[in-house]
């Protein structure tokens, strides 16, 4: 039987900040300890930036995405957390092996994680990864080389796969 991190441990102070993408504003939330999401907000514009106050683990954060927009950070070192069953996090661990400008299937994780027939829980673990970019679920294609669904959008899955290929 698969077990989820305690709910206990998701009750822990955060601090936010938003980030203003090439693709939109992204928001960061963080623990004194780790980031626990980031992910792509409907506004225009940063209402919430980094301040004094922002935990220093979502200010790595802001600047590690800095970096990834700026073409010069290939990999993440930000701490995170991402609170899931087993099979979730072992699907969010091969997603992170995934180098660099390159891309695999859900198919390429299933076999990667020993769960051949797993391919379509292998999807709906990648739907729910809280950590866009840092877990880069946008690298996940369709076997036959199309883009398939991203939680922020195919225009924005597209935009990174590009980016990501003009940088490596």
């Amino acid at each position: 039987m698969e077990h989820s991190i305690h709910q206990e441990d998701l009750i822990k102070a955060t601090s936010k900040a938003e980030y203003q993408s090439p693709v939109g504003v992204i928001e960061i939330v963080g623990t004194q300890e780790a980031i626990v999401s980031v992910l792509f907000l409907d506004s225009k514009t940063v209402e919430n930036g980094v301040t004094e106050t922002t935990f220093q683990v979502v200010k790595d954060c802001y600047n590690e995405l800095d970096e990834y927009f700026n073409g010069t950070l290939k990999e993440f070192t930000v701490p995170y957390e991402n609170a899931g069953t087993e099979f979730r996090r072992s699907v969010w661990q091969a997603l992170t092996e995934i180098p660099y400008a390159e891309t695999a299937s859900y198919r390429d994780i299933a076999r990667s994680i020993g769960n051949e027939k797993a391919v379509r829980a292998v999807g709906t673990a990648n739907g729910n990864n809280k950590l866009s970019i840092i877990i880069p679920c946008h690298r996940i294609i369709g076997a036959n080389g199309t883009l398939t669904g991203y939680a922020g959008g195919l225009w924005r899955k597209e935009w990174l796969l590009a980016h990501e290929q003009k940088h490596k």
